[in-house]
């Protein structure tokens, strides 16, 4: 199950307020229950949570429930991970991608 630490976007007005116009990086991760990758990497991002409490924040959109988002974004695959820094995108991994890679993206936006 997804760690406490992970805060669940259920709109796009909390989109806004907790991505967009927060004052720390914000890693984002659009996925679905149905999707086997999303599902590899969903305890990854739950690590990274733990691991980077207090530096940035760990997000989820469901892409099922959020299709607004989806299309704002245009997540055409999920899983899809990405960076927010000052509002605006800065980094962006379609598909599973190893831990490593995951920590690579928001070592840069730190």
């Amino acid at each position: 199950m997804a760690s406490e630490k992970v805060i669940m976007i259920k709109s796009a007005d909390d989109f806004a307020n907790k991505v967009l116009q927060s004052d720390v990086p914000v890693f984002v991760d659009f996925w679905a229950t149905w999707c086997g990758p999303c599902r590899m990497v969903g305890p990854i991002v739950d690590q990274l949570a733990d691991e980077y409490q207090g530096k940035i924040k760990i997000c989820k959109v469901d892409v099922d429930g959020n299709q607004e988002l989806s299309q704002m974004y245009q997540v055409m695959s999920i899983p899809t991970l990405m960076l927010f820094k000052n509002g605006a995108m800065v980094d962006k991994k379609v598909g599973a991608a190893p831990k490593q890679e995951l920590v690579n993206m928001i070592e840069k936006a730190l």
